[in-house]
């Protein structure tokens, strides 16, 4: 679907592709600047047949082979929240982690840190490697980098017929120190890969040098988890690129904004978990000039909050004098990754995100997603369960009927009935009540971002799962957590 340019592109053009939960988006700009975009149903079993997918549609659409569109594509930018779903749904590999003796616990102690100190009933989030896939081995390099015992690699055998047994798909080696010297976990590896049949090997001092065992061993575990799901297909995806006509390197949004190749981050997927939302910047920089074009309050120019909702997550972004933070350490879902990152808040409450109600009689919403297959409720495609975009186009904010250009049709009926059966009738409340429940607390929970009186405007964008929002100025009296959204009926 083109809305921006009808005629023909002039080459050479650029090309960029965000995946998401729930669609697939492509947006292709000319020499002359025109663009063309498309939307596609992701393929969360193999993303990289949406990215595909996408590709065509925009060919079907200039009328060329899918063929041409590549061959005259002179950069091709992908960015992904496949990384951030994959931990927000608790979907990583099954995970073995081999650490130094006495650290086994490390990961699960997270040294006692509590993002708020006065909480201490809030669970966390659960431990990624459970205590039986958690093995050790002797061994110790001090903090100086000196061997103050050997390592002993006796045990190692026994270990892998413990992952083997339990269907270990990844290895995190994180050993006391490494980041000083990693000779150590180097050692671990190599005969890893001697003795063990599998391919996805992560080792702490590799994927982050930094001091900290437990905030090390932490990145470590995600990477490795995320490692089969992520690489498999990206370097698929790339094969595939090139298969039809791609001639330039396939190059990747990192977390902090930058891009990378495949093969340079092959080995530190956990760099993408913040892909898709990092690109968010250059959007911003462009609706917020548009916007101080249009006319701003002196010293307002560059403030803008974006929120984007797409199919499983909500990521908040905060730009302010068209600036935006970055950091060195990110949490996401409850998990601490060390690893440089736009300052970005993610939490699980995208337009796919499932509500329903526990045993013990209490609603949730989330972290579990309807995905794209088989999606929400209204989409008709085999989904039952109600979801926050059933809940969104109940309450209005979205438009039964044709959306997304024409790729869905939203049943409102269907959504509604979703509702009723598993969150209003269980919980014994009106239809209304229950719609309000579902889909009213994802947003104010979104934004947690503190902000001055009359600093910041706020703009949504949506991966189609959800509605699109319009630029708010935060005023006084909910300048500290900005929860009203003002939305329009169409994706």
């Amino acid at each position: 679907m083109n809305t921006a340019n009808p005629g023909t592109p002039t080459a050479p053009w650029r090309i960029g592709v965000d995946v998401g939960g729930t669609f697939t988006d492509l947006v292709l700009a000319d020499d002359t600047g025109a663009t063309w975009v498309a939307k596609v149903p992701s393929v969360p079993s193999d993303p990289s047949r949406g990215v595909i997918a996408a590709v065509e549609h925009v060919a079907v659409d200039l009328g060329v082979p899918t063929e041409a569109v590549l061959a005259d594509c002179s950069l091709f930018v992908h960015g992904s929240t496949v990384a951030t779903n994959t931990l927000l749904e608790g979907k990583g590999a099954t995970v073995g982690l081999i650490t130094t003796d006495g650290f086994r616990d490390s990961l699960e102690i997270r040294r006692g840190l509590r993002s708020d100190q006065w909480n201490h009933r809030a669970p966390y989030a659960p431990v990624l490697v459970p205590r039986y896939l958690r093995r050790s081995l002797p061994g110790r390099i001090d903090a100086d980098g000196t061997e103050h015992a050997a390592l002993d690699l006796a045990g190692l055998d026994e270990t892998l017929d413990v992952f083997a047994s339990d269907g270990v798909e990844a290895i995190a080696v994180a050993l006391m120190n490494s980041y000083v010297d990693d000779r150590h976990e180097q050692a671990v590896a190599d005969a890893l890969r001697d003795r063990w049949d599998g391919e996805w090997i992560t080792t702490s001092a590799a994927t982050s040098p930094l001091m900290g065992e437990y905030e090390r061993t932490s990145t470590a575990v995600i990477n490795a988890a995320l490692s089969p799901r992520i690489v498999a297909y990206l370097r698929a995806l790339e094969a595939e690129l090139g298969r039809l006509g791609l001639s330039t390197p396939l190059l990747l949004v990192q977390s902090n904004g930058g891009a990378a190749s495949v093969g340079q981050l092959a080995d530190r997927p956990v760099n993408l978990l913040l892909s898709g939302p990092a690109a968010a910047v250059g959007a911003l920089n462009l609706y917020s000039r548009a916007i101080d074009d249009a006319g701003v309050e002196t010293g307002d120019e560059g403030n803008v909050i974006s929120m984007e909702i797409g199919g499983t997550s909500c990521d908040v972004l905060l730009m302010s004098g068209r600036d935006v933070d970055t950091k060195d350490d990110v949490d996401i879902a409850g998990y601490h990754v060390s690893s440089p990152a736009i300052d970005i808040h993610t939490i699980g409450a995208g337009g796919g995100t499932i509500a329903g109600v526990d045993s013990a009689g209490m609603l949730y919403v989330g972290p579990a997603g309807a995905g794209a297959d088989p999606g929400p409720a209204c989409y008709r495609r085999g989904g039952t369960l109600p979801t926050v975009t059933d809940a969104q186009l109940v309450l209005g904010r979205l438009r039964p009927g044709k959306s997304s250009g024409g790729t869905l049709d939203l049943d409102l009926d269907a959504a509604t009935a979703a509702i009723d059966e598993h969150v209003a009738t269980p919980l014994g409340m009106s239809s209304n009540a229950a719609t309000h429940r579902v889909g009213s607390p994802s947003l104010r929970r979104a934004v947690p971002v503190r902000c001055t009186a009359h600093q910041s405007r706020l703009a949504s964008a949506a991966d189609g799962s959800t509605s699109h929002a319009t630029q708010e100025r935060c005023v006084p009296s909910a300048c500290c957590t900005p929860t009203s959204v003002r939305t329009s009926p169409a994706f």
